[in-house]
């Protein structure tokens, strides 16, 4: 572990001396469990790196963390060693398939909203370590909005809202960008509709949710993409291995490239003040909003 910290290291300083863009901070939610938000996570994450960004999956899952789980590893250290500055935070980000690199969230984020001045200084400092090295950070939230799921979208530069067909899903997911409106944030979201039995359906689903945002909120809630229902996506899960790595050649694996793509070419629909991007602005708003 400590090797694979000193290479990091050396990572960063190579990518802060080419002058990187700042790094970008995305939630990904869901209204309600059981629509392949983690899985999605996972494999986005891969399909970016595939593109050559180098992209870090942070599992903010409080309780039902599973980034680990669909990868078949056991990490040593999590958020909580951080905090508890037992472990840099070089030392709790772990690689797992195709070098995807990820942190456990643990008990971790439990603990986050309650730091002290000092702890506090500690985390922002560790975090900030990462500026010039991630190019995207990806935080796979819990389902439903919890407070914590809530901190982290309104903190972030955007939000993407995984949901399906199903019809309970689509109200929830409706109902998280609605509540999020409410507080009267400006938080750019967009759509992943999962499990699809055809582009007819993805689109469909895709339309009810930004027409009834327009209508309502008066927002635009713009489709990032659909994935369609692949058997190879639970054959996958079960073998814990992402299925973008396990069947490269499957449906759901090409959409994922697909989407991919289209987020990277895409307008970005983050904040328009440069000044609020990256890891700092990230770091001050979430701290903001927990206090």
């Amino acid at each position: 572990m400590t090797d694979q910290a000193q290479q990091l290291r050396n990572l960063v300083k190579v990518k802060s001396d080419t002058g990187v863009k700042n790094t970008r901070i995305i939630t990904v939610t869901s209204g309600k469990g059981g629509v392949g938000k983690s899985n999605f996570t996972l494999n986005f994450a891969l399909a970016l790196q595939s593109l050559g960004f180098r992209t870090l999956i942070f599992d903010a899952d409080i309780g039902f963390a599973n980034i680990d789980v669909l990868m078949g590893i056991m990490p040593k250290y999590n958020l909580a060693h951080l905090l508890k500055k037992e472990k840099t935070i070089w030392e709790i980000i772990y690689k797992g398939v195709n070098d995807v690199q990820f942190i456990s969230g643990g008990s971790g984020f439990n603990d986050l909203f309650r730091l002290s001045e000092d702890e506090l200084e500690n985390f922002t400092r560790q975090l900030n370590e990462l500026s010039g090295y991630i190019d995207f950070i990806l935080f796979d939230t819990g389902a439903g909005l919890s407070r914590e799921t809530l901190k982290f979208i309104l903190a972030a530069q955007e939000t993407i809202v995984v949901t399906t067909p199903e019809p309970t899903a689509i109200t929830d997911a409706y109902a998280i960008i609605k509540m999020v409106h409410g507080l009267k944030y400006r938080v750019p979201f967009q759509l992943i509709v999962n499990r699809v039995a055809d582009e007819k359906e993805g689109k469909r689903t895709a339309e009810k949710i930004s027409m009834v945002a327009k209508q309502f909120l008066d927002i635009d809630i713009p489709a990032l993409g659909y994935i369609t229902d692949d058997h190879h996506v639970s054959s996958a899960v079960k073998k814990q291995v992402p299925f973008y790595v396990a069947y490269p050649g499957c449906e759901a694996s090409r959409k994922m490239t697909e989407l991919a793509s289209v987020f990277i070419r895409g307008k970005s629909a983050v904040r328009e003040n440069e000044q609020e991007s990256g890891v700092k602005a990230f770091l001050g708003r979430l701290l903001r909003f927990s206090r």
